[in-house]
């Protein structure tokens, strides 16, 4: 005796479902209906992402948009259209500040391209303890970013740091690296490479690894040298790393703070400040709509300067 059966979507039977008076009327599921439930099912998939997105980056950017025409406290706001991105504009250190975030933006992103594909190689190659070196060039990307600023503001002081008294053992007299404006900018960006190049050498090793071994089988059946290797695959079948790297080096460039602040504060005077210091101080100085103008206007040059790159990389890497 029968005492059950199992229906599935597959099943393009007869089904029975309750009528308007309560007796059970029944429906066809076709099979264009089946196509349809299964075709929305992986759209559903991307709700939990999208909310997230429109709660945390969506909302928030049309509404910096808004305050960005007021002047507003945390109570109040007064519309006052585009004067805030005129005064912020006319900032006399903006210049300066624009200056600044291109060049550090341009040398953190190429140092650490260059220096990142240099250990991706070391620590692909046949190396002893190539797993704890990995571990160790990796390491200063999971430091915080205040504390590396902090700790070296202390290593880089003149006459009294670490780095001027190992110069000193040698004959050197060491600058004073974070208080002349020449050297500043450029330290700062030096400690920035140094904490964000074991992210790039991770990227890189991906890349490395995930090429074919026959490549390089192939060059060493010619009679090829490593450099020889190095420059016919290694280097053109790496540009998907060094793609990213480039775009993710150059956003965290252009916002740069965080390391700035903690160790010069954008001096001295204004030669280390860059557009999103600039803005910092704004706030700190109670004019938030023209500091969020500010902040607009650094979405607007990172936009500008990343979405063209992205568009040529990814072009390039096409066409490869």
């Amino acid at each position: 005796m029968v005492t059950g059966a199992v229906v599935t979507d597959q099943d393009a039977g007869p089904r029975t479902r309750p009528g308007p008076s309560g007796k059970r009327r029944r429906t066809r599921t076709t099979p264009a209906s089946l196509a349809k439930r299964r075709a929305a099912y992986p759209y559903a998939l991307y709700l939990p992402a999208a909310a997230v997105h429109l709660v945390i980056f969506l909302v928030p950017t049309v509404t910096a948009f808004y305050f960005a025409l007021t002047r507003w406290t945390l109570f109040d706001s007064t519309f006052v259209g585009l004067d805030n991105f005129r005064d912020f504009l006319a900032e006399q250190n903006l210049r300066i500040g624009f200056r600044n975030t291109l060049v550090y933006a341009v040398v953190t992103s190429g140092l650490k391209v260059v220096l990142g594909m240099a250990l991706a190689v070391l620590l692909t190659g046949r190396l002893r303890l190539r797993g704890f070196l990995r571990s160790v060039v990796f390491f200063p990307v999971l430091v915080s970013t205040v504390a590396v600023g902090i700790t070296f503001s202390m290593l880089l002081k003149p006459d009294t740091g670490l780095v001027d008294q190992a110069l000193g053992l040698v004959g050197v007299d060491g600058p004073d690296w974070l208080g002349d404006g020449t050297t500043a900018l450029l330290s700062v960006a030096l400690v920035d490479v140094w904490k964000g190049v074991g992210l790039a050498t991770v990227i890189y090793i991906a890349g490395i690894v995930s090429i074919p071994r026959e490549y390089y089988q192939a060059v060493a059946v010619d009679g090829g040298s490593a450099w020889q290797a190095f420059r016919h695959v290694t280097l053109p079948l790496s540009r998907p790393a060094t793609y990213s790297v480039i775009v993710l080096s150059l956003i965290g460039g252009l916002r740069s703070f965080d390391l700035i602040w903690t160790m010069t504060r954008g001096g001295p005077g204004f030669t280390s400040d860059t557009i999103a210091s600039i803005i910092y101080k704004q706030y700190q100085a109670g004019f938030y709509g023209l500091s969020t103008a500010g902040n607009v206007l650094l979405f607007v040059v990172v936009t500008a300067v990343v979405v063209p790159l992205t568009y040529l990389l990814g072009k390039r890497q096409v066409t490869l």
